[in-house]
């Protein structure tokens, strides 16, 4: 219960549900003769909002300060010496992103592109790590297929030897995936652990409150500059909506993980 009551409060604090249900009761206010003119403010400040979480520049910079506290995994040769902490992994945890059940689709297009880029960012390290399990998290989002069984099916027809995946179905949220992962991979265990980049530090968070020693190797950077300065990416739209409701989704997250005293 307490699971799905955080879900259902965590979409209406999103900026799009927010800004829309703010606006709908103000326009249920400006009906009202007393409070015609508080709603027509609030109806202008819930719509001011969000324009301004729409904005390319608002949606980088309340995300890049999550994706910059750590640095990807730079390209490596196969056969080049590794960096001692990645050398030293004997598993790569990529953490679910999520999937569409469509059926005639390969297990690589079912992928969200979140999950797509966590992925080949763990496919990349397996090659690096040949000795290294590979771990995928994710359960079904219905009576379909898990997330893991599509994570692993994805990661074969890149090349990775079926036997060296372990599949994790059962870990509904980080909380989940962290308590899995120590059961699976040990209390004190130290592994590479792939995510998108923004939601890496309250993911590691997690697990070194609970003991881990995870790697960061983060992925699917949202935030990334163009050399040249361009004037779209002062513009409005969904990629800048899509930064700030990550942003704000991970800044909840770990504000009820602290309530918790998980980190």
């Amino acid at each position: 219960m307490l699971f799905w009551m955080k879900k259902a409060l965590s979409y209406w604090l999103m900026p799009l549900p927010y800004c829309l249900a703010l606006m709908v009761i103000c326009v249920v206010l400006i009906f009202s003769k007393r409070r015609a003119r508080a709603g027509k403010i609030l109806l202008a400040s819930g719509a001011l909002l969000l324009l301004t979480l729409s904005n390319k520049q608002v949606g980088i910079a309340l995300l890049r300060p999550l994706e910059n506290q750590f640095p990807a995994i730079p390209e490596i040769a196969l056969g080049a010496p590794l960096p001692p902490p990645l050398q030293a992994c004997r598993a790569i945890v990529v953490l679910g992103g999520g999937h569409v059940d469509a059926a005639g689709l390969s297990a690589i297009a079912k992928l969200s592109p979140a999950a797509a880029s966590r992925l080949m960012e763990g496919v990349r390290l397996a090659r690096l790590l040949p000795e290294a399990s590979l771990v995928v998290s994710g359960p079904s989002a219905g009576d379909g297929a898990t997330h893991a069984s599509v994570l692993a099916g994805a990661a074969i027809s890149l090349g990775v030897d079926p036997r060296r995946i372990i599949q994790i179905d059962t870990a509904r949220d980080t909380d989940d995936e962290v308590q899995e992962i120590k059961r699976r991979l040990g209390p004190k265990a130290h592994f590479a652990l792939v995510t998108s980049a923004w939601h890496m530090p309250r993911a590691v968070a997690l697990m070194r409150r609970a003991g881990l020693d995870p790697l960061p190797c983060p992925a699917d950077f949202l935030t990334r500059a163009n050399r040249d300065s361009r004037a779209s990416e002062w513009l409005f739209d969904l990629s800048g909506l899509e930064r700030s409701t990550w942003a704000i989704y991970e800044r909840l997250g770990t504000a009820w993980a602290k309530m918790q005293g998980k980190i």
